[in-house]
């Protein structure tokens, strides 16, 4: 299993050779998502760790009075899970497939040799950690310091740039309902409704059924 788990060109995995797992132990399975499908909940007690290898993944936590807030959305290559693999606690946030997706589940012991016998690994992983709590911390300072449209066009920007499409004309095909953008965001629906209309209106973007296209990217940024 070790050869295969090499074929899917896992980021977190880049460089190592069959030689490098020999002995390791390394123990995996596929999983196949439908659309909506929990991969785990928040609390869950499983510990492996998780690879997206092809679709759309949401992690979510839902507060006590049952709204959701979305933490972070996964790309194919993206690892998580790594937190209970280390700690061994039970899941902070749940796991969602946005579309049907697949993904590698790595056993949890399998993933913790590899830590430990292999410092490209643990080093990647150390940096990936650093790079989350980064985020987390100007997240958290937008929503200290920022208004709810301001954080509105701060996602917007992110988004386009992510996609590669940050330039007059840019369209996202599949972007993320009004309700996801406020659940990424801290704000609530009918605010990130209200502020994107005002974007359309002063000629920012254009918006159709799940697309978005980017007209003023300098004005939308300032």
């Amino acid at each position: 299993m070790s050869g295969r788990i090499l074929d899917h060109d896992l980021p977190l995995l880049a460089g190592l050779t069959e030689a490098d797992l020999s002995g390791l132990g390394i123990r995996h399975h596929l999983a196949r998502l439908s659309a909506w499908e929990t991969l785990f909940d928040q609390s869950d007690t499983s510990r492996d760790v998780c690879f997206l290898i092809s679709g759309a993944l949401m992690a979510i936590h839902w507060t006590e009075d049952g709204r959701e807030i979305i933490f972070s959305r996964f790309q194919p290559g993206d690892h998580f899970g790594e937190l209970a693999a280390l700690d061994g606690g039970s899941r902070s946030l749940a796991v969602v497939a946005r579309e049907a997706s697949q993904v590698l589940v790595l056993e949890r012991d399998s993933f913790l040799r590899l830590v430990d016998r292999q410092p490209l690994v643990r080093d990647r992983l150390l940096a990936a950690m650093v790079a989350r709590i980064r985020l987390l911390t100007r997240r958290n300072l937008d929503l200290v310091t920022q208004s709810v449209e301001q954080r509105v066009r701060a996602y917007l920007v992110s988004t386009f740039f992510e996609h590669g499409c940050l330039h007059p004309g840019g369209v996202i095909e599949d972007m993320p309902t009004h309700s996801e953008i406020a659940a990424s965001i801290g704000a609530n629906r009918e605010i990130v409704s209200r502020s994107l209309s005002q974007l359309r209106r002063a000629g920012l973007i254009r918006t159709g059924r799940r697309k978005i296209e980017l007209l003023d990217p300098g004005q939308l940024a300032g």
